[in-house]
């Protein structure tokens, strides 16, 4: 049976990590607003960059191009991007199990080798400690994430490609909905996806002046397409990961405070017992002196 002793200094514990998990919160709360500025800026460049690239390979031969022909799927390589930090709920948790469940039933299945590119040490971790081929990892970039970490990793990812080590690129992140709310995305990177145009999109398709040419612009722009790809993907996975974090430190502030709450309760029917036997052995030797 605890103490007195004991029981208030489990109080006095639970009200130190209290104090942490509300701090951790605010600050992911601080930081969240700014990622979440960057991820709406970000988005709109990127989905008109592949808006572009799709007009374009309308008019274009895109088996001629590396970057959009598609190959016979021997080896594949599969990117997931997780935090390099824990406490923030089942972010990392859910991706790396859509990853396993990505390559068990999607890869391994057609017997598809699979080479893992692990961004953030979460997901590193986890997958370096097991039978996994892992060809390239990126860590510690998320605390000051720069465009020059996209240009890094869309490059590596690029030349691997293209040198034949892999014949399609899969990238499987969290995606910023709302700070309650992440989706996983599993996404083709290489060979890029062409969408196809309606109709309606031919309609009203602008007329463009394109300098130098048109073909010279197409074998150009999807190397810029795929940075932009990246960068978005990276913005997308540091705000989903800081809405999560800042959601269970609420949660961890807020069970806290209903811990303390009941070994207080604990402790005053603790206390409360306590004076009562003490009261009872008073009174008891009272009666017995009187008695003689």
């Amino acid at each position: 049976m605890a103490t007195l002793r004991d029981i208030k200094t489990r109080i006095k514990g639970v009200q130190n990590t209290q104090q942490i998990t509300n701090a951790m919160k605010m600050v992911a709360a601080a930081k969240l607003r700014r990622a979440q500025e960057n991820v709406v800026n970000a988005r709109p460049y990127a989905n008109q960059i592949s808006v572009l690239l799709s007009h374009l390979s309308a008019e274009n031969d895109i088996t001629q191009n590396p970057f959009t022909a598609e190959r016979q799927v021997k080896s594949a390589a599969v990117v997931i991007v997780s935090a390099d930090r824990g406490l923030c709920g089942a972010f990392n948790t859910n991706l790396i199990k859509e990853t396993v469940r990505y390559i068990t039933e999607e890869l391994n299945s057609k017997d598809i080798k699979a080479q893992l590119f692990c961004i953030g040490k979460k997901g590193y971790d986890y997958f370096n400690k097991r039978n996994y081929t892992i060809v390239g990892k990126q860590t510690g970039i998320f605390s000051a994430l720069g465009y020059n970490s996209a240009a890094g990793i869309s490059q590596e990812l690029i030349r691997g490609y293209t040198d034949g080590n892999f014949d399609k690129v899969i990238i499987i992140y969290n995606e910023f909905k709302s700070v309650i709310n992440q989706r996983i995305v599993v996404e083709q990177f290489l060979p890029i996806p062409i969408k196809k145009e309606s109709e309606g999109d031919k309609k009203i398709k602008s007329d463009y002046i394109l300098e130098p040419d048109l073909g010279y612009i197409f074998n150009y722009l999807p190397s810029k397409h795929l940075k932009a790809q990246i960068w978005r993907i990276l913005l997308e996975s540091n705000a989903a990961e800081l809405g999560a974090r800042m959601t269970a430190m609420d949660n961890a502030t807020t069970n806290a405070k209903e811990l303390i709450r009941t070994l207080r309760i604990k402790y005053n029917k603790e206390r409360q017992a306590a004076i009562t036997k003490e009261i009872l052995e008073i009174v008891s030797g009272a009666n017995a002196l009187k008695a003689e």
